[in-house]
């Protein structure tokens, strides 16, 4: 048996994960989970980044005493970084990818370089919170930080780096940027400069899979456990969940779903051109050096924060409830755009929901069945306008997709997927990004042959769930009426 040990840092958790492979199949035993709540002092949003690496050394000692693990792999969300100063310290906590600090800054950028410019070097698609735009928020309101800075580490990377001594910047996460030449995968000097910082500031960039150094002898020490390697997986989840995808031949179309929903395929090759840049396409790296063409969508963020708002008010409703309550409302009666800057900020989404169908001229949705109705049809119209996008990026047709990640457990949206799309959907693994950071392991430890071999692997073990599409003409009808809305 080979055992790995996977972190993986959600929206609002963080777990470890001991992955087993023996006798060709990988299983997963959850030992630690712990809260990821971002931190607002002074008006900033933080990463409570000493609390996480204490949960991430809990997750190591429970680990340890579950019969212990033989590597490690992080992985996060993408464009977030720590800034390490001369002497191998943290220069303060990271800044959260919500802070409102990087609102603005695409609009300042554009002054220093245009868009489509930005786009033909990256092929990463326009977000207020890249990390371009994060550095750029520095360089103009805080600039001393920055000249600081002996190294800027992606959130996996800093991990890592808190576990090894040792800083890398891992392919994958480091795409998310917006900052790497798309071609050639190395750093643009041009976009460098204009954030006004040297390539050394950055670690190297290293292939997903690479070897980041062994477990620090004083970790080893206080935890009381032998040194293991740290593998730098793909650090990017979304990168993690799609190495997990349960297809391994032919081409994928593929949904990541959870707070943020990621659709896609994957490309031997980054496609760049007049129609994915209208279209804002995103091209990121992958496993083995495959590009994830991909589109980010808001996801169930929208029900999420909706919950938490009801919730404030005296109402704890549970996920099975908010389903059953838009199950039992009038279906096509309104929609939102899921991606509407309206919505990308905490606050009160039921409020923000009504406000939008209010000023669209639609009905407005009262009750929270009607709320929730409108916010799932809505979201997988947007799927549904995305999908053909993609299609026509790409000048491929897909017969599947793949619903992937913890949004599968929501059945009503994988249904709703599949009449809006009019495309059969297959919908797991619930824990992708898991089974991709230890697959990614596994191929490191030479358990794995390769990533074809590592899906095979999932879709044998895995539990899968088809759901066909239905009322098609119904979908048709009401599709052209949410691409009135949202244009």
């Amino acid at each position: 048996m080979k055992r790995v040990l996977a972190f993986d840092f959600g929206a609002s958790s963080g777990r470890a994960i001991i992955g087993k492979y023996e006798n060709g199949i990988v299983s997963l035993e959850e030992v630690h989970r712990f809260s990821n709540d971002p931190v607002t002092v002074n008006g900033v949003m933080y990463w409570d980044v000493l609390r996480l690496f204490h949960e991430i050394k809990q997750g190591i000692l429970k680990a340890k005493n579950a019969g212990g693990f033989d590597s490690i792999g992080i992985d996060t969300w993408g464009v977030d970084f720590g800034l390490i100063d001369s002497n191998g310290n943290l220069l303060g906590n990271p800044v959260h990818y919500r802070d409102r600090r990087n609102s603005g800054m695409i609009a300042i950028a554009e002054k220093l370089m245009p868009k489509r410019e930005i786009y033909e070097k990256t092929g990463i698609q326009f977000l207020e919170f890249n990390t371009l735009y994060q550095l750029l928020s520095l360089k103009e309101n805080d600039p001393e930080t920055l000249r600081r800075a002996d190294k800027i580490l992606f959130m996996p990377d800093l991990f890592s780096y808190f576990l090894t001594g040792n800083a890398v910047s891992e392919y994958s996460v480091a795409t998310t940027s917006q900052m790497i030449d798309v071609n050639s995968g190395k750093w643009d000097k041009d976009l460098l400069e204009m954030v006004g910082i040297s390539e050394e500031k950055f670690a190297p960039i290293v292939k997903s899979g690479t070897v980041v150094g062994m477990l620090r002898d004083e970790i080893c020490e206080e935890l009381g456990l032998k040194s293991v390697p740290v593998i730098a997986v793909c650090g990017h989840d979304t990168q993690s969940a799609i190495s997990a995808v349960p297809k391994a031949q032919g081409d994928i179309a593929f949904i990541s779903c959870g707070t943020w929903s990621i659709f896609g395929t994957e490309l031997s090759k980054p496609v760049v051109n007049d129609t994915t840049y209208e279209m804002s396409v995103t091209n990121e790296g992958g496993f083995g050096d495959a590009i994830g063409f991909v589109k980010n969508i808001a996801g169930l963020w929208l029900i999420q924060e909706s919950r938490r708002q009801w919730k404030k008010e005296g109402s704890d409703y549970s996920f099975a409830d908010l389903e059953k309550a838009a199950l039992e409302s009038e279906s096509f009666r309104c929609f939102i755009d899921p991606d509407d800057p309206i919505f990308a900020s905490p606050g009160n989404m039921p409020q923000r929901v009504k406000d939008y169908c209010k000023k669209t001229g639609q009905p407005v949705p009262e009750t929270v069945g009607e709320i929730m109705r409108c916010m799932y049809e809505s979201l997988a119209m947007k799927y549904r306008l995305v999908f053909e996008k993609i299609k026509k990026c790409v000048a491929k047709d897909y017969d599947t997709i793949n619903m992937i990640g913890g949004g599968t457990k929501d059945t009503l949206l994988c249904k709703m997927t599949a009449g809006a799309c009019n495309t059969k959907v297959v919908a797991g693994p619930v824990e992708a990004t898991a089974l991709g950071n230890v697959c990614v392991q596994l191929i490191a430890c030479g358990e794995l042959d390769g990533i074809s071999q590592a899906r095979e692997t999932i879709a044998q073990c895995e539990t899968l769930k088809t759901y066909e599409p239905a009322d098609a003409d119904k979908w048709e009808k009401a599709f052209e009426r949410f691409k009135a809305i949202v244009k």
